[in-house]
Formats: C-alpha cells, structure tokens, sequence
C-alpha cells in the first residue's frame, strides 16, 4: 500500500470555506435529527423536573439511561455488523432477512431487560411496561435508522427524527396545558412518539420487519453472533458499566430519589450524549467501506472530522449549560435542587463526555476494522476501574462525587482504545 493511502490526515485542510461547508453538510443530516430528539428530551426532562415528585422523577431519567443503552446495544448486535457487510456488497434478501428477525427477536428481550430494570428501580408495573414498550419501539426505530443510513434512503432517518421529536413536544405541551401531565402520561406519551417514529419509515419496511413468514432465517445470526456480534456486545456492556454505573448504583442502593440531582445536572450535556450515540450509526459505515477499498488515509480522515463534529457540539453544549446554570438556575430547577450541587454534577459530566467525544471517532473506526475483541478487552478494564471507584466514592462522598469514579473509567478506556487505534492503523499500513 503507498505512503498516500496510509497517510494520516491532520485535519488543518478543514480549514479551508469549501471544506468546512462539507464538513456541515455531511455532519447536518446525521447530526440534526438527534439533536431534535435532544432538544425533545431536553425540554419533556425540564418539564418533568419541575412537575414530578423526586422519585418519580428519577424513575424517568433512569428510564432515559436504560433505554439508550437497548440502542446502543442493537447498534452492536445487529447495526455494526450490517455495516461490515455491506463494505463488500448489498445486503443480499436473505442476509436482510436475517438481520430483520434477529432485530425482532432482540427488541423483545430488550423490553422484557428494561421491565425487569424498571421494577428493580421501584417503578409500579404499569409504569415499568409503559416503560418496557417504549424500550422495544425505540430499538425496532433504532435498527431502522442504521439500515436506512447503509442502504438509503437516508432522508427517512430525519423524517422519523423530526417526527419523534414534534410528537413528544406537542403531546408534552398539550398534557402540560391540560394539568394531565404525570409520570404514567409521560411514559405513554414517549411510547407513541416512538411508534410515529417508527410509522416514518414506510409501510414497505414495516412490512419487511414484521413479516414472520420465515423466523428460520434468524439461524443465519449464528456465524454473525460467533465472529462479530458477541465481542461487539461484550464490548458495549462494558462501555455502559463504565460509564453509567453511577445510575444504576445510586438508583438500585440509594433509590430513585437520591438519582434525581444527578439527573438533573447531567440534562444540560444530553445533547452531545445523544450525537455521540447516533453519529456512529451514519459514520461507520462509511468507515468501513473506505477501509475495504484500502483507504486508510480516508478513514483517519473522516475520524478528524468526526472529532471536530462532535467537540464543536461538546463545547457549544457546556458553555450554553453552565450560562444557565450561573445566572438563570430558576428557569431549570424548581425549589428542592441546589443549583451549586447541579453545577459540581455539570463539571463532572463535562470531563467525562470530553473524553467520550474524544474517543468515540476511534471506537467507531475499530468498529469499521472489525477490532470488537480488542475494544471489548478496553472495556473490561474501563469497566472494573469504573465499577470499583463508584461504589466505594458513593460509601464514602456520596452519589454526587461517585462521579469521579465514572471520569476514571473513561479517563482508561479513551487510553486504551488510542492505543488501540494508533496499532491498528500502523498494522495496516504496513500490510
């Protein structure tokens, strides 16, 4: 391979007007639709922070952690693996098929994960089987969108986007006006914005997805879950212990209540949370298809962009989140949250998704490689050094400083996976 194709790319060509109109416009389709749903979620969290109980109000936000993380876990079961694929060719109608029921069959234990999760939290039953729904209607959309993003038509993605969002708003504001709005109508309202969501990819796909006519060929899943999918999934199991297991810590041991401050401080930094989720599904593919041409030099190019995509987002989020917090605390937390308190939590979780913004264009490029053993063995470390410094932070300062713990983890795993990156690139290279 010459020297040109393995080059890595600096990134200062990014200055140039006709390059960073580029950059936007490629970063403006993948990027706009989740911001809408952060801004959607944004606003429904400050209306239930300043209409809900404590409690009730950490169930919600722990229901916003758990449910994220059923993506996540779709995008590595069944996303990132149809990504691979289709570096070398379409998708054939069987390999669809395939990939379709597997995504079936993984919506349903998704839910029946978040139902059990949700009544761990204390949730009623109606409450945790609202809250399971939505869970399975946001992976089926989930799996949509990585689809759609691989295949096109990739408008369809921010149709649905855009349409999630203005259901979950206007259904907010009119339960709002109407003096309805409670945790139960919280839950049914995100579950039918999700299902709109979903109506947004056409009768032809939903067709295609809920066509049981032939399950036999979730078999084909197999070799998929054997060389791929298992250390994929290992790896974002591992990534969510690390860096949410303050959530599930303080929530499961201190209850819900004593998880509402901390879910109040990290509401100001869910945007960047929600891009670094949803770029990947659009940029791995497009890593890996550069990749199976041999364009290494293209690949850590769209790495630099994706880097400056998401910092742009990271730094507009905390300076804009701690603008409120300084001076207009009131139009965000009601009387019952120290807004002191909310500004140590918005610290913490600036540096911890500053070291996730740095590091997912990395992982996402590992992925592309098909590298999921060697993030998996990251995450493991990550996890354990997470895990352990929560739990003990949270016996010994509380849930708010356990914090730190989380900012290890990632301080490790981002380590990690630059080594990673910087082996696999040379190996490549040199090959």
């Amino acid at each position: 391979m010459n020297a040109v194709t393995c080059s890595v790319s600096t990134g200062a060509e990014l200055t140039a007007p006709k390059n960073l109109v580029g950059l936007v416009t490629r970063y403006g389709l993948s990027a706009s639709g989740p911001v809408c749903i952060s801004f959607a979620h944004f606003v429904a969290a400050i209306v239930c922070l300043r209409t809900f109980p404590h409690a009730a109000f950490g169930i919600f936000s722990f229901a916003l952690v758990i449910v994220p993380f059923c993506l996540s876990l779709s995008g590595a079961l069944i996303g990132a693996p149809a990504a691979i694929a289709l570096r070398h060719h379409v998708l054939s109608g069987h390999e669809l098929c395939t990939y379709l029921k597997t995504n079936l069959l993984f919506t349903l234990l998704a839910a029946m994960g978040v139902l059990f999760l949700m009544r761990l939290s204390r949730a009623d039953w109606s409450l945790a089987c609202l809250f399971a729904a939505y869970a399975g209607a946001m992976t089926l959309r989930w799996f949509a969108r990585t689809l759609f993003y691989a295949r096109g038509p990739a408008w369809r993605v921010l149709v649905s986007d855009l349409c999630y969002s203005l259901a979950l708003l206007i259904g907010l504001f009119v339960l709002r006006g109407l003096h309805l709005l409670a945790a139960i109508g919280a839950a049914e309202l995100l579950f039918g914005a999700a299902c709109i969501g979903l109506l947004s990819f056409g009768w032809d796909y939903l067709v295609e997805q809920f066509d049981l006519s032939n399950m036999s060929a979730i078999t084909g899943y197999i070799p998929i879950w054997r060389d791929l999918a298992r250390w994929s999934a290992l790896g974002v199991v591992l990534t969510e212990l690390t860096v949410n297991a303050h959530a599930y810590l303080v929530t499961f041991l201190c209850g819900p209540a004593a998880f509402a401050p901390l879910a109040a401080g990290a509401l100001f930094i869910r945007p960047i949370q929600l891009v670094l989720a949803a770029i990947p599904d659009r940029e791995r593919p497009i890593m890996a298809r550069q990749i199976g041409r041999g364009d290494h030099g293209g690949a850590r190019h769209s790495v630099n962009q994706f880097r400056i995509a998401a910092g742009a987002v990271w730094l507009t989020t905390v300076i804009v989140s701690a603008a409120l917090l300084l001076w207009f605390p009131h139009l965000v937390l009601k009387q019952g949250y120290d807004p002191s308190q909310a500004l140590i939590v918005l610290g913490f979780f600036a540096a911890i998704t500053a070291a996730r913004t740095f590091r997912t264009p990395e992982s996402v490029l590992l992925q592309a490689a098909g590298q999921f053993r060697g993030l998996a063995s990251a995450g493991l470390v990550a996890s354990l050094v997470s895990l352990g410094a929560t739990f003990v932070l949270l016996l010994l300062a509380g849930p708010v400083f356990s914090l730190a713990g989380i900012l290890a983890g990632e301080l490790v795993v981002t380590a990690r996976v630059l080594i990673l990156s910087r082996d696999w690139m040379r190996g490549s290279c040199r090959a």
